[in-house]
């Protein structure tokens, strides 16, 4: 069994409209769970790696990403990320700078990252996560570090650029 702790605002998104939500990680993740109203969440099934895989989706959601998005993480190819800012800053007033120059000018940075990459973020609360495919989600933490860091944003566009380059190269070259 794993105990997963989300925010109390996201447990209705977690059970979902009569329970739609709770049922569609029920049967896809092969578990049961019984949720709590402040957010602590239990995941049990005979399969530690359904387990795993269906606390990934509650840790997906309650991090701010919506059922459809996080339910990609029950594919093998799909993984997801949290950064943590309180870890990495000291104060609400740091966390929320740096925030803001990952979501960037009406959201350009987060926007540009997510089309680059081909990974989604979402800044929930003083989290930072992402959702992807695992050379997707390497490319946008790296991007999300390098912002954090203080690099300039068009040295990080420029790193996402040539990121991608790669990725489509490799992928070409898988394909013959």
């Amino acid at each position: 069994m794993q105990v997963v702790k989300i925010p109390s605002e996201r447990v209705p998104v977690v059970i979902g409209k009569k329970g739609e939500v709770k049922g569609n990680i029920e049967r896809r993740g092969k578990v049961k769970l019984d949720i709590d109203y402040e957010g602590e969440v239990e995941i049990s099934s005979e399969n530690s790696i359904d387990e795993w895989k269906a606390a990934d989706v509650v840790r997906a959601i309650g991090r701010g990403f919506g059922p459809d998005r996080a339910f990609e993480l029950f594919n093998d190819e799909f993984s997801l990320k949290i950064i943590d800012l309180k870890q990495i800053f000291g104060s609400d007033k740091d966390i929320t700078r740096y925030k803001g120059r990952v979501i960037g000018h009406a959201g350009k940075a987060k926007r540009v990252i997510e089309v680059t990459s081909g990974a989604d973020l979402c800044i929930y609360g003083n989290t930072i996560s992402i959702i992807g495919r695992l050379d997707a989600l390497g490319l946008a933490e790296s991007a999300v570090n390098k912002l954090l860091e203080g690099s300039s944003h068009a040295k990080v566009y420029a790193m996402l650029e040539k990121g991608r380059r790669k990725m489509r190269e490799e992928k070409l070259w898988e394909e013959r």
